[in-house]
């Protein structure tokens, strides 16, 4: 069935051989345990430290004197994770996914150490760069392995796996990790983390070394003769430098914008300007070929995949702060109308990994994106007195619901999509567009709510419920990614090739 229904999306590729593994039904399954909990473990431990360094931050940065530079330390991260993420797909394609996973947990562990270790801002925001960095390797070394190492109908079950493995660091992380900058101080949620990997890599190293390292060789021509020499034994290809300096360009751009919109002043122009001409240009080249025009099929993916995390995330960022300002909550109050979403999000990740909804995954996918643009929707209802705050964790939850079943389906579609040889530049491409279209949609909603009267976002987050915003200005955020949303459910409709 997932064989036929790749022939519809115009890929060829050689069939892999069939092994006693591969017969195998569970990804815990003996030939797979070890793997699996290795992998798994890696994301739990990301995910975590992501939960987790939000609520020690600004202790930190008050301890280091940081405050004016405090967007600095996440947008570091993002900026040098963009430059990994092209780095790892390059690295995986060429020379196999365990020497970029093995390099990019030492340098998350590094960046890790040196922000825990920090004496001055400056260099803790460098240690959020390291860090950045190791992150964009690992995501996409650990996609590259999944399709290496997995067949087709278990890579389902590993990408919910994976989604599973954010439920309880987004509920547990931020309490944990306030407990611990309390108790012991916010270097150890730093410094803490790193030791915890030896665990994970023990047990997925060898597993990953056996199953996926190596360069994939092409399958040897029909007019080739068997006394050739094997395509094994040929060098790996040289990296792509026009990729790598459009990753360069990407990063920096992407930087000098985020630079820009920490202050508004008429100068910031200057680097805005700069930084859209080098994003542009390195997010066309870097991208699938038609994935702003929704060309049907990978671009499409690509481009759904942005879209859908985009919209979500800028709605999601607003609405402790509405909560908080708008209903008088507290901020644990207001985090935890979202703490249920993590378990649908789960939910929704095992929904699309049961082999009996395979044939209708576009559906499902469509399905997923109204929810989340009818969560969004519901959110600017709240600003009304009457209705009940509860309205939020229930629409949240059904919204999750429909990530879960949006965003795994992209890493298995983008794995059906992908010719072995070329993994791991498009799963790069997959988690740029995530991670820029975050960016840029938060920009935007960020714009659009200081302008109706929401002040500094930053300023206005710390402020007491009778220093509310203007009600406008959260209404001016949620309809516009509801918006977005809906064109995320059009592009549903196009990630498959017809077979004509």
């Amino acid at each position: 069935m997932v064989d036929s229904e790749r022939r519809g999306a115009g890929v060829t590729r050689s069939p892999a051989p069939t092994s006693v593994a591969d017969r195998e039904d569970s990804v815990l399954s003996r030939s797979y345990r070890g793997l699996s909990i290795g992998i798994v473990s890696v994301v739990l431990l990301i995910a975590f430290e992501a939960m987790a360094v939000g609520t020690a931050m600004p202790v930190a940065a008050r301890e280091l004197d940081g405050i004016s530079v405090y967007g600095f330390a996440f947008s570091a991260y993002f900026t040098t994770s963009l430059f990994g993420m092209v780095l790892a797909g390059q690295w995986a394609d060429r020379r196999g996914p365990l020497g970029a996973l093995t390099a990019g947990i030492g340098t998350f562990a590094a960046g890790l150490v040196l922000s825990g270790t920090a004496g001055a801002m400056w260099l803790f925001v460098l240690g959020r760069a390291v860090q950045g960095l190791g992150g964009g390797l690992v995501i996409v070394a650990l996609y590259v392995v999944v399709g290496r190492a997995y067949p087709e109908r278990l890579r389902p079950s590993i990408m919910a796996a994976f989604a599973a493995s954010w439920v309880v660091p987004s509920v547990v992380g931020p309490l944990a990790s306030g407990a611990v900058t309390e108790q012991l101080g916010w270097r150890w949620v730093f410094l803490g983390i790193p030791a915890l990997v030896v665990l994970p890599l023990a047990l997925a190293l060898p597993q990953i070394r056996r199953r996926a390292s190596g360069p994939v060789t092409s399958s040897p021509s029909p007019s080739s003769s068997p006394s050739s020499p094997s395509s094994a034994s040929a060098p790996a290809p040289s990296f792509d430098r026009r990729r790598i300096r459009l990753a360069f360009g990407i990063s920096l751009g992407a930087g000098l914008l985020q630079y820009a919109a920490q202050d508004l002043s008429w100068w910031s122009l200057v680097p805005a300007v700069a930084g859209a001409a080098l994003l542009v240009p390195a997010v066309l080249g870097l991208l699938p070929r038609g994935t702003y025009r929704a060309v049907r099929g990978l671009p499409s993916v690509v481009l759904l995949r942005g879209v859908a995390a985009g919209s979500f995330v800028a709605a999601e960022s607003f609405v402790p702060l509405m909560l908080v300002t708008q209903r008088g909550l507290s901020p644990t109050l207001a985090g935890f109308s979202l703490a249920a979403g993590g378990g649908t999000w789960a939910l929704g990740s095992w929904v699309q990994a049961r082999a009996r909804v395979e044939p209708y995954r576009e559906r499902l996918m469509t399905v997923g994106m109204v929810l989340v643009a009818a969560a969004i929707t519901t959110l600017p209802g709240v600003l009304v007195d009457s209705v009940p705050v509860w309205i939020v964790a229930v629409a949240w939850a059904f919204g999750c619901f429909g990530m879960g079943l949006v965003i795994s389906s992209t890493s298995v579609l983008l794995l059906q999509l992908s010719a072995p040889e070329e993994a791991g530049t498009n799963s790069a491409a997959l988690q740029i567009s995530d991670g820029l279209t975050n960016a840029l949609l938060l920009a935007a909603g960020g714009a659009a709510f200081a302008a109706l009267g929401g002040g500094a976002v930053g300023h206005t987050a710390t402020t007491a419920a009778g220093t509310a915003s203007h009600p406008a200005a959260f209404v001016a955020v949620f309809l516009p990614m509801a918006g977005v949303a809906l064109v995320g459910a059009w592009v549903t409709t196009r990630l498959r090739v017809s077979a004509n």
